[in-house]
């Protein structure tokens, strides 16, 4: 950097630490070079000088919801295998916090830097996040995306996902082969991942047993039980059930619209079918059938993929883990 700059390696660190009175001209040009060389302060390199910090982060949604809470489990448990500290930090589906969080992350020299969950991208923050993964990999670091697409081709960044399609298709079906035919889809959210992949997975299942898709039983709403209560509850506020089976794109969903139902006297499985999708809690408490997850084992496979691929060249894994049914006791047969 101070040779690009064309000044002295003292006079870069008295400019970029804030005690130096440099001229407008001379600051200038230091802190081109710096941007030009995508300089970050490293935290630790005042006092750890050529000594990793030996650590992996994850950042997530939320620390309160089951689904985070299993992964980040995962991602702990690998990086003590691993002899690593893990980093976790916590954004609130906030696009712009994702970003200065994985910034962060760099400047503490993570090793690894795994983003779990959704967030509604636009083209500057997809612009920003492979720049990040690029640096990352620069130094020997690498990105890695749980559960979200790809950034694109030539961009370095490890992927692992669930079959949220082919888990929406199995369960979708279960209900159709039951003789259902309207099934409420509650949890359409467009912009995320995860909630696009599951629509698609439902609407395959309708298409392949030759029913007509019906935007009115699609509803829209954010991955949480009050949200599940609230879709269910407007729903049947309106009138009477216009359908036999609800597919819930999650378990939380699925528990709030459970309340709801019952508070209208409406029982599962005997009124309505439903299944859901996670295989958390509260789906063993209301014996629902639901997708399984294997949550903890994305977050070990994250890890174990960054750290194997930290700073390599060629194209950086994708890899898609199966989901399986879980059959409970919230489906029965449709009486014609």
């Amino acid at each position: 950097m101070a040779a690009l700059a064309g000044v002295s390696v003292a006079t870069v660190s008295r400019i970029l630490t804030g005690t130096y009175p440099a001229s407008p001209a001379t600051r200038a040009r230091v802190l081109r070079a710096a941007e030009e060389l995508d300089y970050v302060a490293n935290a630790h390199a005042r006092s750890l000088a050529g000594t990793a910090s030996r650590s992996v982060a994850i950042v997530i949604n939320s620390v309160i919801s089951p689904h985070y809470a299993h992964v980040a489990q995962g991602v702990e448990a690998q990086a003590t295998a691993e002899g690593r500290l893990c980093l976790i930090g916590t954004t609130g589906g906030d696009p712009k916090r994702e970003l200065a969080m994985v910034k962060h992350m760099r400047e503490q020299n993570a090793e690894a830097v795994i983003l779990v969950g959704n967030v509604v991208a636009d083209d500057d923050y997809r612009d920003r996040m492979r720049q990040y993964a690029q640096a990352l990999s620069a130094v020997g670091s690498r990105l890695v995306l749980c559960g979200r697409r790809p950034l694109g081709p030539d961009v370095p960044a490890v992927v692992v996902e669930y079959d949220n399609a082919g888990g929406a298709f199995a369960a979708t079906s279960h209900l159709l082969s039951a003789g259902h035919e309207r099934i409420l889809f509650l949890g359409r959210r467009p912009g995320y991942t995860t909630a696009e992949g599951r629509l698609d997975g439902y609407r395959k299942a309708l298409t392949a047993y030759g029913l007509p898709l019906d935007p009115g039983l699609e509803v829209e709403g954010m991955m949480e039980w009050n949200e599940g209560y609230r879709m269910m509850k407007q729903r049947l506020l309106a009138g009477p059930p216009d359908f036999t089976a609800v597919f819930a794109i999650n378990d939380l969903i699925a528990g709030g619209a459970h309340r709801a139902m019952a508070e209208h006297g409406i029982q599962v499985p005997r009124d309505v079918s439903m299944v859901g999708f996670d295989d958390l809690p509260p789906s063993p408490d209301i014996g629902l059938t639901t997708v399984h997850l294997p949550h903890e084992e994305i977050g070990r496979i994250a890890v174990r993929l960054a750290l194997e691929h930290a700073g390599q060249g060629g194209e950086p894994p994708h890899v898609v883990l199966g989901t399986h049914l879980v059959i409970r006791d919230s489906v029965r047969p449709r009486v014609q």
